[in-house]
C-alpha cells in the first residue's frame, strides 16, 4: 500500500492553529533545533590529549636524532 493511501483520511484536513497559545516565533523555534554541546569539556579533553601525544612524539624523535 502506498503511502497516499495509507493517509488518505487525513491529508487534506485544515491545519488546527489554537486560538488559546500564540504561535511561537520563527527564531524561537529554530531555536529548539540548534545544535548544543551535550558533552560540555570533550573538545579541550580532546586537544589536551593531542597536545600530549604531539609532545611525546617529539621528544621521542629527539631521542633517536
Amino acid at each position: 500500500m502506498k503511502t497516499e493511501e495509507l493517509y488518505a483520511d487525513i491529508i487534506h484536513l485544515p491545519h488546527h492553529v489554537s486560538k488559546l497559545h500564540p504561535q511561537m516565533s520563527m527564531w524561537n523555534r529554530a531555536a529548539q533545533f540548534a545544535p548544543f554541546a551535550a558533552l560540555t569539556g570533550y573538545e579541550d579533553a580532546i586537544r589536551d590529549t593531542a597536545q600530549e601525544n604531539e609532545v611525546s612524539y617529539n621528544t621521542r624523535n629527539d631521542d633517536e636524532e
